[in-house]
C-alpha cells in the first residue's frame, strides 16, 4: 500500500508578500500621517484631510470586500446582505458616541436629541450597555457575529443555496432596513445617529484623533488580511474550496459542510462589523440606509472587480470602484449608477477572475 503524502505548509506569507506587507504598513502609518500633518498644505507632496478621510472609508469597505472574498471567493457563498453587519457594528459604535454627547446636545439632556425630541423618559433597554466603551467593542463583534450565526444556522441546515441563498440575505438586510427606520424602535429612524463630540472623552473632531482612526483602520486592514490568509492556508481554508467546487463530495467524503460555512460565514459578518464601527466615527453619521440590499451589492461588485477568489482582488477592488466613484459622483454624477451596471457586468463577461485574474494571466500565470 503507498503512502499518501499531505501537501507541505505553506508559510503565511512568502517574502515578497511580507516584503508588501510592510511597505503598506509604513506608508499607512508612517508616511500617509507624515504627508498630511507635517508637509505645508502648499506643497505638492501635501496630502489633503480629504484624501485622508477617503482612504479610510475606502479601508474600511475593503475589509467588508474581503469579508465577501472569504465567502464568496473560497466558500462559494454570495451573500447579497452584508451590508446588514457593517451597519450593525456601526450602529453598536454609534450608540456608544449618542452617550458620549452627554449634555453637550441640543436639549442638554443625559438622553440622545431624537430620544428628547420623541418624548422618551429614559434609555431603552438596548441601550443598557452604549454607555461602557468596553462593552461597545464586544457588542460590535457580538452582535453581527450572533445574527450572523442564528441566521446561517437555520439557512444551510436547510441546505438553502446558490441563487436562492442571496435572495434570501438580501430579503434579511431589507427587513432590518425598514425596522430601524421605524421611531420606536430607539436607533434614530430615518436620521440615525449623527452629530458626535467624543469618543473615550476624547474629543472627535480633532487632527490628531482624525488621524489615530486612520492608523487604527489601516492595522485593521492588514491584520485582518494576515487572517484570511491563514485562514485559506490552513485544512480548515482547503474544506472551504472543496465546499466551493463539489459540496456534496466534501459531505460524502465524511465531512459536515454545516459547521465549515457557518464558521466562515460567521467570521465574515464580524469583520463587516469591525468595519462598521470604524467607519461611524471618521464619517460621522450611521442610519438605515447603510442597510439598503444596494450597499451589500456594491460589496459583491467590489469582490468581483478585483478578483473574488483572492485575497488581495477584493481590495484592490474595493479601492477601484470607490475611488472611481468618488470621482464620477462629482464629475458626472448622472452617469455613476450606470457607470457601476456596466462595469459589473463586463466583468462577469469578460474578467471572470478580476482584475487579479488579468494581471496573472498576462504575466503568463494562472488565474
Amino acid at each position: 500500500m503507498s503512502n499518501i503524502s499531505l501537501p507541505t505548509p505553506q508559510p503565511l506569507l512568502t517574502r515578497a508578500g511580507w516584503a508588501a506587507w510592510l511597505s503598506a504598513l509604513i506608508v499607512l502609518c508612517a508616511l500617509v500621517p507624515v504627508l498630511n500633518l507635517m508637509v505645508p498644505e502648499g506643497s505638492v507632496l501635501h496630502l489633503s484631510d480629504f484624501a485622508v478621510a477617503l482612504t479610510a472609508k475606502i479601508m474600511c469597505y475593503s475589509i467588508c470586500a474581503l469579508a465577501m472574498g472569504l465567502i464568496w471567493g473560497y466558500t462559494g457563498i454570495l451573500s447579497l446582505g452584508h451590508g446588514l453587519f457593517f451597519a450593525l457594528g456601526g450602529y453598536a459604535m454609534g450608540m456608544y458616541l449618542m452617550r458620549q454627547i452627554g449634555l453637550d446636545g441640543n436639549y442638554k439632556s443625559n438622553l440622545p436629541d431624537f430620544m428628547v425630541f420623541l418624548d422618551w423618559k429614559e434609555l431603552p433597554w438596548h441601550w443598557a450597555l452604549s454607555g461602557s466603551f468596553g462593552a461597545t467593542l464586544f457588542l460590535v463583534v457580538a452582535v453581527p457575529g450572533v445574527v450572523a450565526f442564528v441566521f446561517g444556522y437555520f439557512a444551510f441546515r436547510s441546505r438553502i443555496k446558490g441563487v436562492y441563498f442571496s435572495i434570501i440575505t438580501q430579503a434579511m438586510t431589507f427587513a432590518a432596513m425598514l425596522l430601524f427606520f421605524r421611531n420606536e424602535t430607539g436607533f434614530g429612524g430615518n436620521n440615525g445617529f449623527t452629530d458626535f463630540k467624543r469618543i473615550l472623552d476624547i474629543p472627535i473632531a480633532t487632527t490628531s484623533m482624525r488621524m489615530t482612526l486612520f492608523v487604527m483602520t489601516s492595522v485593521t486592514l492588514l491584520l485582518f488580511f494576515l487572517l484570511a490568509r491563514w485562514l485559506v492556508g490552513s485544512k480548515f481554508g482547503r474544506v472551504l474550496q472543496a465546499v466551493r467546487d463539489a459540496e456534496s463530495r466534501v459531505m460524502f467524503s465524511g465531512y459536515s459542510t454545516l459547521g465549515y460555512k457557518l464558521t466562515i460565514w460567521t467570521i465574515s459578518a464580524m469583520m463587516c462589523g469591525v468595519a462598521g464601527a470604524l467607519y461611524v466615527p471618521q464619517v460621522g453619521i450611521i442610519n438605515p440606509s447603510e442597510m439598503s440590499p444596494a450597499n451589500s451589492i456594491e460589496i459583491a461588485i467590489w469582490a468581483a472587480v478585483g478578483g473574488r477568489a483572492t485575497l488581495i482582488g477584493p481590495i484592490i477592488g474595493a479601492f477601484l470602484v470607490n475611488g472611481a466613484k468618488s470621482w464620477l459622483t462629482v464629475t458626472y454624477p448622472e452617469f455613476w449608477l450606470y457607470f457601476l451596471g456596466a462595469l459589473f457586468i463586463g466583468v462577469t463577461l469578460f474578467l471572470p477572475d478580476g482584475v487579479v485574474g488579468l494581471i496573472k494571466k498576462l504575466k503568463g500565470g494562472k488565474a
